[in-house]
């Protein structure tokens, strides 16, 4: 195999890439009439990449109705071109990795295709009413075919999960924008980054010293995703700590299998328990891990209550890059340090187990901020950017993340985790004092001391 570029730096190329391509092809279709009136433009600038990435659409009981447009006719072509991008971006990792682009092709397009079969699975009307993202359906279908059917030898060159993962969360980076994270003030900075470390390293500490679980990765890997923002954390931590794929796919599916509980069952809680909207607002986003989640749960309290649960979760995901760095210093200089090996500095050890592709994810954060706030139209061409080509990118990269991660995953080498359910008492213990923090944090920011300031 000749010599290549190594996974994250090739995720960062193709991530800013996409990201830079989005917003170039944007801006040469920028509208003529009233570029900056949002009235105008309520989601952004519309692009002609949109078109290119599309996903199935909503079917009650034939599942071929995903296909269909508007008028009722086929529309498949913007699926396949989203599968296409699949194909792509793996095809451009594989070769600036160093990897066969022939034998990569077909185990590719066999994962767009189980990407396509995830997402039409996620796109049931009732699945969307109970929003059951595609991350849980993608996992499934995966760990179904890797476990049934079996990975055949040839698939094997194409099942380069981290990568796709790695690039869509550089390609995430465009939607955390600055402005956003600090629209909420310092309410919202209390909120997220106080108690979030807290509820981390004291989930850890129990899993390890109290419930003695032998795997500190996993250990660290499920106290991140529970605290900081589900499975985009498990999977930048997981790299942080070295965890093992099995691992990341058992606190994946434990993440994905209480967001659903907990996104139907706060929003009630809070109306009985007669919190204000807004904090209730807050209490989601500090604890319900996945972004589409939080958004549905917290707008079923009432718009503002939605955009405060949005806001805070985007704060959370800002956090993803310090607590990957610290926890492979922490992983550097305490877990996996040699006494016997040669003496090299913590920072230096740190940097190099160090996921490379967060610095793709923070260099397109700051980009997109920074365009963001220069004008009216700016911030216009960065949301169409974003909204109509690089969070559908991100989501294709995801899933077909995931159903590699499935594949992967072997139910034997799985079992033993679960066996003794360990892993399930962390992860319920953690998300109660995650609970309980995140409430009084709430309550004493958004519901007394800035109370005036977060008022509608």
């Amino acid at each position: 195999m000749r010599q290549g570029l190594h996974e994250d730096v090739a995720a960062v190329v193709i991530g800013l890439a996409a990201v830079v391509l989005a917003l170039a092809v944007t801006w040469a279709a920028r509208p003529a009439e009233e570029p900056g009136s949002r009235d105008r433009h309520p989601k952004g600038w519309p692009t002609p990449l949109a078109a290119t990435v599309g996903t199935p659409g909503t079917w009650t009981d034939q599942p071929l109705v995903a296909f269909h447009g508007k008028g009722g006719g086929l529309a498949i072509t913007p699926t396949l071109l989203g599968m296409g991008w699949v194909v792509l971006v793996g095809g451009l990792g594989t070769l600036l990795t160093g990897g066969s682009l022939r034998r990569f092709l077909l185990g590719g397009c066999l994962l767009a295709v189980l990407a396509c079969l995830a997402y039409v699975m996620a796109s049931q009307k009732l699945v969307k009413y109970y929003n059951l993202e595609y991350p849980l359906w993608a996992l499934a279908v995966g760990l179904f075919v890797g476990n049934a059917a079996g990975v055949p030898r040839w698939l094997a060159p194409a099942l380069v999960g981290e990568f796709f993962i790695k690039t869509g969360l550089v390609v995430f980076g465009a939607e955390v924008l600055v402005s956003r994270l600090l629209a909420l003030g310092l309410p919202g900075l209390l909120t997220a980054w106080i108690v979030t470390p807290v509820v981390l390293v004291t989930t850890y500490l129990f899993g390890v010293h109290l419930l003695k679980i032998p795997s500190r990765p996993l250990c660290m890997t499920l106290s991140a995703d529970m605290s900081v923002c589900g499975v985009s954390a498990a999977i930048a931590t997981g790299a942080a700590c070295r965890a093992r794929k099995e691992e990341i796919s058992l606190t994946i599916g434990l993440s994905l299998f209480f967001t659903v509980i907990m996104m139907v069952a706060m929003p009630p809680t809070i109306r009985a328990m007669g919190l204000d909207p807004i904090v209730g607002g807050a209490w989601i986003g500090g604890t319900i891990d996945a972004t589409g989640a939080v958004v549905a749960a917290g707008e079923s309290l009432g718009k503002e209550a939605g955009e405060v649960a949005a806001t805070v979760k985007m704060i959370q995901n800002s956090m993803i890059g310090l607590i990957a760095f610290a926890v492979a210093a922490y992983w550097a200089g305490w877990i996996d340090r040699d006494p016997g090996g040669p003496r090299g500095t913590l920072a230096g050890e740190a940097w190099r187990r160090f996921p490379r592709f967060i610095l793709g994810f923070l260099a397109a954060s700051l980009l997109c901020s920074w365009l963001h706030s220069q004008g009216p139209e700016q911030a216009l061409w960065v949301e169409g950017a974003t909204t109509g080509f690089t969070a559908k990118l991100r989501g294709w990269l995801f899933c077909t993340g995931f159903v590699c991660m499935g594949l992967q995953t072997n139910f034997r080498e799985l079992a033993p985790l679960l066996a003794s359910g360990r892993p399930v008492v962390l992860y319920l213990a953690g998300q109660a004092l995650n609970l309980a923090l995140t409430l009084a944090m709430a309550s004493l920011t958004f519901g007394w001391l800035f109370r005036k300031a977060v008022e509608p």
